[in-house]
């Protein structure tokens, strides 16, 4: 099955194991190119609409893969039962929504080897919880599908957590350490985006003051970054 390179490059995250479950799975494109790809026996795709379970059904029947991909209803990891799934996927959700499914379902989350996010948004909240929480981050990913980057982090959970600079919530540290060849660009895209949000900021309010500042600080840290890439 072709997909799309974000959904690729999340499924190359993937080890070869037993189940992967993929929470959200929409059309059910990430199980079925698993599948089909030999990365895992068997998977389950789960969503908490119908709609697109019913549309996932629709394409593992046309695949053939029925016997092999189990669709289940249900919110974040409820219809998913621990050691059920060796890794766990979450993508094209926002950051805070996909911190809100670990703390729902971390018994689930403790029995996998390992998960695999991919936030559409607010990343950085989401890195932070990873390393507050007794999460380890296994590696990380970018790619720019349709003129749009993509973060995929790789965690599990190791129960040690860590005291980090506040720069590796906004840059992945893996990122840097295997001095990927989209860093810098991304960090460039980021400091641009967040001078955009600073020149729109027009109120004068002790909020919107601090926020200002905030991210004038993190324009900083990230400029600083780029200096040592």
């Amino acid at each position: 099955m072709e997909v799309s390179l974000r959904l690729k490059t999340v499924s190359s995250m993937v080890d070869n194991c037993e189940c992967a479950a993929d929470i959200g799975t929409d059309h059910g494109y990430v199980p079925i190119y698993l599948v089909e790809s030999k990365v895992c026996k068997r998977a389950i795709a789960s969503d908490i609409n119908k709609g697109p379970v019913e549309k996932a059904r629709f394409n593992i029947k046309l695949h053939g893969l029925e016997n092999k991909i189990d669709v289940r209803l249900g919110s974040g990891l409820a219809p998913i039962k621990p050691g059920e799934a060796q890794h766990v996927i979450i993508a094209g959700m926002g950051g805070n929504l996909i911190r809100d499914i670990i703390i729902d379902g971390m018994e689930v989350f403790k029995k996998s080897d390992a998960l695999i996010l991919q936030p559409m948004r607010n990343s950085e909240v989401l890195r932070e919880y990873i390393y507050k929480s007794g999460f380890k981050i296994i590696d990380e990913e970018l790619c720019i599908d349709e003129n749009r980057f993509y973060e995929i982090i790789k965690i599990r959970y190791d129960n040690e957590k860590q005291e980090i600079d506040s720069i590796f919530y906004e840059v992945g540290k893996a990122l840097i350490d295997k001095k990927h060849k989209l860093l810098l660009k991304f960090v460039r895209s980021k400091i641009e985006s967040y001078n955009k949000i600073v020149l729109n900021i027009k109120d004068n309010t002790e909020l919107a003051r601090r926020r200002k500042e905030d991210l004038c600080n993190k324009i900083k840290k990230l400029q600083e970054l780029i200096e040592c890439i």
